[in-house]
């Protein structure tokens, strides 16, 4: 191997009857590759599966409540919520207001600040609650398991 020309590099290519593959365009000389073309393209995307496949997967589940929900509904949703946040998924809990209940608001935050107090074991807020048009949503992450 070595330093060629463009000319003499696609000569070479021609006579091994491969292709000249760019590796690195943006160097100076650009660098090149006597290669067969479709097992570089192969390899490249075995490469990329196998980057893909060690990537973590954030699965973000959701908790709907209302602004005067009650404690046995709050309980259950609360159970969900701790099972979510154990298997490593991410928490999305929002109040959700119907009509006038907006009004409710202080309420709703109330609700979700208290869930984020309960489950301060289990995860940490990631998002304290904030209104979003008829929504009140908050955002707790799981906390790492040893």
């Amino acid at each position: 191997m070595g330093v060629y020309s463009l000319d003499k590099a696609k000569e070479l290519a021609k006579e091994q009857e491969l292709d000249l593959v760019e590796i690195s365009p943006k160097a100076v000389p650009p660098v090149c590759k006597i290669i067969d073309y479709k097992k570089f393209m192969y390899e490249q995307k075995k490469r990329e599966k196998v980057l893909k496949s060690k990537a973590t997967k954030v699965i973000v589940k959701e908790i709907r409540f209302g602004p005067q929900t009650d404690e046995h509904d709050y309980d259950f949703k609360k159970k969900h919520a701790v099972k979510f946040l154990q298997e490593g998924a991410k928490l999305k809990a929002f109040v959700f207001f119907k009509g006038r209940s907006i009004i409710f608001k202080e309420q709703g935050q109330i609700l979700l600040l208290k869930l984020a107090q309960e489950l301060e074991e289990y995860g940490k807020v990631e998002q304290l609650p904030r209104l979003e048009g008829k929504r009140m949503i908050m955002f707790i992450a799981p906390k790492k398991v040893k």
